[in-house]
């Protein structure tokens, strides 16, 4: 059952890294980041059940896979602001958010 959701993480990270090096628009590359830390807060929260992080019974082991989860969420949070406000300055600025556009950094 646990492959499942290994397997499960794995694609969803690999659709997130095809959004990534496909795409050309910022919110979809964006959108595509977020899919991967999700696939990987699913790889963490199966690994963390298959090694015993998460007991089951009387004799529960503290959830650090599930702490650490939550730290990730926390910080895809952070990146999602930040970077959804250099998504909007760049349109205002370029009116486009186009990567192929996006030359101004270019020595």
């Amino acid at each position: 059952m646990i492959s499942h959701f290994l397997l499960l993480g794995t694609a969803i990270f690999c659709i997130g890294t095809w959004g990534v090096l496909a795409r050309r628009n910022l919110l979809v590359v964006l959108m595509s980041l977020e899919l991967m830390l999700n696939g990987v807060n699913l790889n963490l929260t199966a690994f963390a059940r298959m090694h015993g992080a998460v007991g089951s019974g009387a004799a529960a082991a503290e959830p650090h896979g599930q702490v650490f989860v939550l730290l990730v969420m926390a910080v895809a949070a952070a990146e999602v602001a930040v970077g959804l406000a250099l998504v909007i300055a760049v349109f205002r600025t370029r009116q486009t958010v186009d990567t192929r556009d996006l030359t101004f950094l270019n020595g």
